[in-house]
């Protein structure tokens, strides 16, 4: 067995073998050489695992799962396995930067707690444009609920969270495993999770480091619409919420997942919803109205002519560190 890595980046991967082998790739080719990648095959899947062998790289280690589990239970599974004092996360159909690990350990070493949790920016790809996401890091005293669910605009990315940016301590993964079932906003749950552990602090790095390919005519997962399934977390997790980020939350992400139905009594009950155990503020009223009002395609068409971009380069910022304070 090689030398403990640094580092153990695990890759959640089913039945996708050309998305799997173009991520561990930008895995392997970081400028941090210290690693494991284990690639977390979920379920029986020769093709993919053929692909993986001809890649060659002594740090690389293919898991094949029983059966299959969803990418919750391959992520847990790839935490378990995982050598290195930090892990991170890269879903495969994502990709990063040469850098990303290297940047993050720096941030880490440079942390004032004991379990740092570093982000980092992303570019968000479409067919359309590029978008650098978040377009806000936290505020000092923000609640990070807040943080990642009130919105300053009408499209969502302001302040932003996604599984491919997060590397944290390996032992923090696995006291905080993932919530198996989720089919959404699994990065969230974690995150807001993890952020009441003891002594974590959440870091981001102020430049894009991974590449996040919204291609929209491919199935993942972030297009599914379990609005209701949402609803029933979202209601679990009130107290992971201030009453403003609930009713943002609700007014937004809800509201995008349900709209499509077309069915004014759920237009009604999400408002309800939000008023009952949030605070809405104007914004996430006229978000709510205009994901009801507009066609999926028009508002993805006004977001990226609104944020996008075909350059992803911006000026550099300090990287700045919010505490873990949830109210």
């Amino acid at each position: 067995m090689s030398p403990q890595p640094d580092v153990s980046v695990v890759i959640p991967t089913c039945n996708r073998p050309e998305l799997a082998v173009r991520a561990a790739r930008s895995a392997l080719g970081q400028t941090h050489r210290n690693l494991e990648v284990l690639v977390v095959v979920d379920g029986p899947d020769d093709a993919t695992t053929r692909a993986l062998a001809e890649i060659g790289d002594p740090r690389l280690d293919v898991l094949v799962l029983p059966r299959r589990g969803k990418a919750p239970n391959a992520r847990n599974t790839g935490a378990r396995h995982a050598r290195g004092r930090f892990t991170a996360m890269l879903d495969d159909d994502d990709e990063w930067l040469p850098t990303k690990l290297a940047v993050q350990l720096d941030l880490a070493a440079q942390a004032g707690s004991a379990t740092p949790i570093v982000a980092c920016r992303m570019v968000n790809r479409t067919p359309r444009a590029d978008s650098v996401m978040p377009r806000r890091l936290p505020a000092p005293g923000e609640p990070i609920s807040e943080y990642f669910t009130v919105r300053k605009g009408l499209f969502y990315g302001d302040g932003f969270i996604q599984t491919s940016t997060i590397m944290a301590p390996t032992e923090l993964w696995r006291a905080v495993p993932f919530t198996v079932g989720l089919r959404r906003q699994q990065e969230l749950d974690w995150a807001l999770r993890a952020l009441r552990e003891p002594g974590t602090e959440l870091i981001y790095a102020a430049e894009p480091l991974v590449l996040w390919h919204q291609d929209e005519d491919r199935e993942r997962i972030s297009l599914e619409n379990p609005w209701r399934e949402q609803l029933e977390w979202l209601r679990a997790s009130r107290e992971l919420f201030t009453r403003r980020a609930y009713a943002a939350f609700t007014l937004s992400v809800l509201s995008s997942m349900a709209a499509p139905t077309r069915d004014g009594k759920l237009f009604r009950e999400l408002l309800a919803e939000a008023r009952r155990h949030g605070r809405p503020g104007l914004l996430d009223y006229l978000t709510h109205l205009q994901i009801w009002a507009l066609p999926p395609s028009l508002r993805h068409r006004l977001r990226d002519l609104v944020v996008g971009r075909r350059s992803v380069s911006r000026p550099a910022e300090p990287a700045p560190q919010v505490h873990a304070d949830v109210d």
